[in-house]
């Protein structure tokens, strides 16, 4: 998908076409103005970053409460797939050069992919897949439901207010996908050493069974 996206841009092909006629039909929609700034803005690294931090933090210290080994590992998953966000959409940005839709940036270029978009699907994504073990079974379904809605409110606003293209958004979603399949990967590997080695020998050691008394031997004589 992303790869389809990415050349139908580059080669002005029939579904760049289709995507831009599109986000004019989304950029005159009803949506306010002041309602779709907010939900853009939910994209910025001021907004998105510090919620997985806080995410971040927690599940480090309940894996590390609960003693597992490898306690680390996916907190820094998670952090290195933030981190490769800027490292994958520039680059991305340069190379495509999409020049922006009509509105307050009409005159710039590189919006394909989208920063923004591609920012709050890696963090709070990736918050949601560090909490998904923490929470109880009844609430985990909710909160993947919450964090898809949440990215799609984010797309709305964005091209709402004529920030991106709506294909700009749905590369970014492809990107980041990637970036949060390597980090579920990461956590359930983690997790298959969940016991830490003193859980582990005293769970293979089995629970303390209690001796028969030893009686004495009857007398022969």
């Amino acid at each position: 998908m992303l790869a389809l996206c990415t050349w139908q841009i580059a080669a002005h092909g029939p579904l760049r076409t289709d995507d831009e006629r599109l986000g004019r039909t989304i950029a005159g929609s009803p949506l306010p103005s002041p309602v779709a700034e907010f939900l853009a803005d939910l994209g910025n690294t001021a907004v998105a970053v510090p919620v997985l931090a806080v995410a971040l933090g927690w599940a480090a210290w309940c894996a590390r409460r609960a003693e597992e080994p490898r306690w680390w590992l996916p907190p820094l998953a998670a952090a290195v797939a933030m981190a490769a966000v800027p490292a994958l959409v520039v680059p991305f940005k340069a190379l495509i050069d999409r020049p922006g839709p009509p509105g307050p940036l009409a005159d710039e270029t590189g919006f394909f992919p989208s920063g923004h978009a591609a920012t709050a699907a890696v963090a709070y994504g990736a918050a949601a897949l560090l909490l998904h073990p923490l929470l109880r079974p009844r609430l985990r379904r909710p909160l993947l439901v919450a964090v898809a809605v949440l990215n799609l409110a984010v797309a709305a606003g964005l091209v709402r207010r004529g920030y991106h293209w709506p294909l700009d958004t749905t590369a970014s979603w492809c990107l980041s996908g990637l970036l949060l399949w390597t980090v579920l990967r990461v956590s359930r590997l983690s997790h298959n050493g969940q016991s830490s080695p003193v859980g582990q020998r005293k769970a293979a050691s089995g629970p303390h069974k209690p001796q028969p008394p030893r009686t004495a031997p009857n007398d022969p004589g």
